[in-house]
């Protein structure tokens, strides 16, 4: 099997086809990443395609300077960063989605809850919203987290703990 940088190093020199065995490679790893956040499989999928079409045009300039894996969750996080400010202004539907509803069961207060903190994710500030959603959705350790952002592990420790503190005060407060 191919490594990663061989698979790059040959479509930045015109296999279209390495590309294609890229995509495969992390296709459901990136879908299942923003599914864990998104809950909505056809979201998880749209941000994949977005994610998958800018390594398209970005990779033929790909420098080699970190793991590719470190780059593609870059990307990740980029996009769901962006994905939340677009959606900022839907965290206000799912109270009149609820109150339309003429049974409402656990699973709905489950899901309610989840979105809730998802919200309040979205609020936090970027470097901490990145650290939170890498900690929480991917399980990622510490030492990871501050290789891909660039941060160092204490850094990284501070702004989940500073981020939590922040989630528990605002999730309270509703």
């Amino acid at each position: 099997m191919e490594k990663d940088h061989e698979l790059i190093k040959l479509y930045q020199n015109g296999n279209q086809t390495a590309y294609d065995r890229l995509v495969r490679r992390y296709l459901s790893n990136t879908v299942g990443f923003f599914y864990t956040i998104t809950r909505d499989k056809m979201v998880a999928e749209d941000l994949a395609q977005d994610v998958f079409f800018k390594l398209f045009k970005t990779l033929k300039n790909f420098k080699f300077q970190s793991a590719f894996s470190t780059y593609l969750y870059r990307t990740n996080l980029n996009t769901v960063n962006s994905w939340f400010t677009r959606n900022k202004w839907k965290r206000f539907l799912h109270l009149d989605q609820i109150l339309n509803q003429q049974k409402i069961d656990t699973s709905v207060e489950k899901g309610w809850i989840k979105k809730e903190l998802w919200n309040a994710i979205s609020n936090l500030p970027k470097k901490q919203r990145s650290v939170v959603v890498m900690r929480i959705a991917e399980e990622l350790p510490y030492k990871e987290i501050s290789n891909i952002t660039g941060m160092s592990e204490g850094t990284a420790k501070v702004n989940f703990h500073h981020a939590l503190r922040t989630l528990k005060d605002a999730l309270n407060d509703e």
